[in-house]
């Protein structure tokens, strides 16, 4: 007990005594003090007192799929410092290869009262996945939001990218430099951000079925894209549109291991415009995620959802920007 007051103590900013006020429901603390205690109990795992556990804390998850890919990074230090700005504590839970799943993870979450949950890249963007985590948030009445899209049927508020535009950009790109020829590295079959995305192309460039062989799937990562990306260039594409910057990156990889030069012969666009695009080679033209507009609204919409004001089931589509840099030029021949 001695150990787990001095470290709730020093976590909070208070006395032992403070703490101990506190945790026996004795008056004489402010209201911001006694958050400030019952958040850093849940932050270092400790269990309320049965009569505090009906209330939750002012912390809020951030579920991310991984920190490998800069986008993420560069998420989470927007939502955690507004999270911190408005007065919330935030809990970074980033999935691993073999470790804590998205589901154990709601879990735990849910052992620490959280107040809400914000989720990027989850599972709940990819159609055939189980989703039976998030109907178990809804059915407590928590508060949550998703960050790029969603199957449509969890209902919970979403901030996204405008896919479309982002795929109109970055095609019109690259017909304005010459190309005919142009090709899709995607995530999963079953991804709807991907989805939305060729489901652009097949509007812009007036595809049919005959022009599958233009799509190539993969995983997100370099590996591969790297395998998806070679069947392309094999079938004659000369502008290559990725739906990640690691997927472009993959792509850059297949196109020099195949003897092509980028972007003399091959001109690839990316999506995100993640950390370093400008110091890879070449400097990688992207789709930049306006990812500090979105970071801001997910934790606006959250928090709206925790006073009570209400749920915004609307999706909330925020426009890209398209940034050329090295890796496009004009097509072979122009």
């Amino acid at each position: 007990m001695t150990k787990r007051l001095t470290e709730v103590a020093k976590k909070a900013g208070v006395s032992e005594a403070t703490v101990s006020r506190v945790l026996n429901g004795r008056d004489g603390v402010s209201e911001a003090t006694r958050t400030a205690v019952l958040t850093a109990l849940d932050v270092l795992g400790y269990e309320r007192p049965t009569k505090l556990r009906g209330e939750r804390a002012r912390l809020v998850g951030l579920v991310l799929p991984e920190l490998q890919n800069p986008i993420f990074p560069a998420l989470a230090e927007v939502v955690t410092g507004t999270l911190a700005q408005r007065g919330y504590t935030p809990a970074l839970c980033a999935r691993t290869i073999g470790g804590v799943s998205e589901m154990d993870y709601v879990d735990m979450l849910l052992d620490h009262q959280v107040s809400g949950v914000i989720f990027a890249g989850g599972s709940y963007a990819l159609a055939d996945a189980k989703h039976d985590h998030y109907r178990r948030l809804t059915d407590r009445g928590l508060p949550v939001v998703l960050v790029n899209a969603g199957v449509d049927e969890l209902g919970f508020p979403r901030v996204s990218t405008d896919d479309a535009v982002a795929v109109e950009q970055a095609y019109g790109h690259l017909r304005s430099l010459g190309h005919e020829r142009i090709g899709m590295v995607l995530g999963p079959e079953g991804h709807v951000p991907s989805r939305r995305k060729l489901d652009a192309m097949i509007q812009a460039a007036g595809w049919d079925e005959g022009d599958a062989e233009c799509v190539e799937r993969s995983s997100f990562s370099m590996e591969g894209a790297r395998v998806a990306a070679t069947k392309l260039v094999e079938r004659g594409v000369t502008g290559i549109i990725c739906a990640s910057d690691v997927l472009a990156l993959g792509t850059i990889r297949a196109a020099r291991r195949l003897g092509r030069a980028v972007p003399t012969d091959i001109s690839v666009v990316g999506f995100d415009d993640s950390a370093f695009m400008t110091c890879t080679d070449p400097p990688l033209t992207t789709v930049r995620q306006p990812i500090e507009t979105m970071g801001q609204a997910a934790v606006d919409l959250l928090v709206t959802q925790i006073e009570g004001a209400g749920v915004l089931q609307d999706e909330l589509l925020f426009e890209p920007e398209l940034v050329v840099r090295g890796s496009t030029a004009p097509a072979p021949g122009r």
